[in-house]
């Protein structure tokens, strides 16, 4: 890997961490665990449609790492990652089909599939299924969230504002 390609990977992934840990200040204005914005998914998204697989994913499990990290709540890395990696997976898939006019719905899905990992680990953790009451809240205020950190990935990358291609 050229340096200068890591170096703009390692951008990626500091700008991500950076927009997580704001966001982590910003209080919660819906009281249902698991409802935030989810900003660091605008530069996963980018990332989605800019750089292979492999290098997305790296910026991805190392933002969430580092994020339970500097955030301070360790045990929440296995919802967390389970969520990044089940959204990952979608929206590498759905790339394939979806044109880049498009990218907020390749968002909306892995805003779903984030969710659906998140529970899933949740109801593994917590050893019950009252824990799903919270799902229908969580798929709406995603696929919201999805949508609005869709469009401004597909802003960014129309505009060319991040980099240029190699």
């Amino acid at each position: 890997m050229k340096a200068k390609k890591l170096a703009r990977l390692a951008l990626l992934t500091a700008v991500a961490l950076i927009i997580f840990i704001i966001e982590l200040q910003i209080p919660n204005i819906i009281p249902i665990p698991g409802v935030k914005l989810g900003l660091a998914n605008i530069v996963t998204v980018y990332a989605v449609y800019k750089y292979s697989a492999k290098e997305t994913a790296a910026i991805v499990i190392i933002r969430v790492v580092l994020g339970s990290i500097f955030g301070g709540n360790i045990a929440a890395i296995m919802y967390s990652m389970a969520g990044a990696v089940m959204c990952l997976a979608g929206m590498l898939l759905i790339k394939r089909i979806v044109p880049m006019n498009f990218i907020w719905l390749s968002s909306i899905l892995g805003a779903i599939l984030h969710n659906t990992g998140q529970m899933i680990v949740a109801v593994l953790v917590m050893r019950s299924f009252a824990v799903l009451s919270v799902y229908p809240f969580l798929l709406a205020a995603g696929c919201i969230a999805g949508a609005f950190t869709g469009l401004c990935a597909q802003f960014l990358i129309k505009r060319g504002s991040l980099e240029k291609t190699d």
